[in-house]
């Protein structure tokens, strides 16, 4: 797990959507579709088909879209900087009550650590790190508050 901080998006597998967006989903859409982007992290193998397919890869891509998603809603542009402005294009995020309720499952099955066949959760087992890893608290915290955000908008 190559991370510099607790958010998906500050992650080796958080710049892998990012690229995915940027070279495949962004050139062809101003308007960002949560569904279609779902639809794309799957087509990618960057999620599972379903809520069955527990992987630390899906996991990650959902915090990082559910992330993307709010950083969109709260501040209404991306701080992205790339070679051809690309993310400037972008003119507004839309979703549907479907594509919220599939992230919000998803998060809420790592807070609640719903093991895969293995008995595990390796995206939670990696930042609880047996309790060695001070910094699981504030990303716990953080994977809380994303899905707050998510049931509040998944009501609106």
């Amino acid at each position: 797990m190559g991370a510099w901080g607790i958010k998906a998006l500050e992650s080796d597998e958080g710049l892998d959507v990012i690229d995915i967006l940027e070279n495949e989903y962004i050139p062809e859409h101003s308007i960002m579709n949560l569904e279609e982007i779902i639809q794309l992290m799957r087509d990618e193998v960057m999620l599972g088909k379903d809520l069955t397919e527990v992987d630390f890869l899906f996991d990650n891509t959902a915090i990082a879209l559910t992330e993307l998603y709010f950083q969109w809603k709260e501040e209404r542009k991306f701080n992205y900087e790339t070679e051809n402005n690309i993310w400037k294009k972008v003119t507004d995020f839309i979703s549907s009550k479907k594509s919220i309720d599939i992230l919000l499952k998803q998060l809420i099955d790592i807070k609640n650590k719903v093991p895969d066949e293995d008995g595990e959760r390796e995206i939670v087992d990696l930042w609880y790190d047996d309790g060695q890893n001070p910094n699981y608290e504030e990303w716990y915290n953080h994977l809380g508050s994303l899905i707050k955000k998510l049931k509040t908008e998944y009501k609106n």
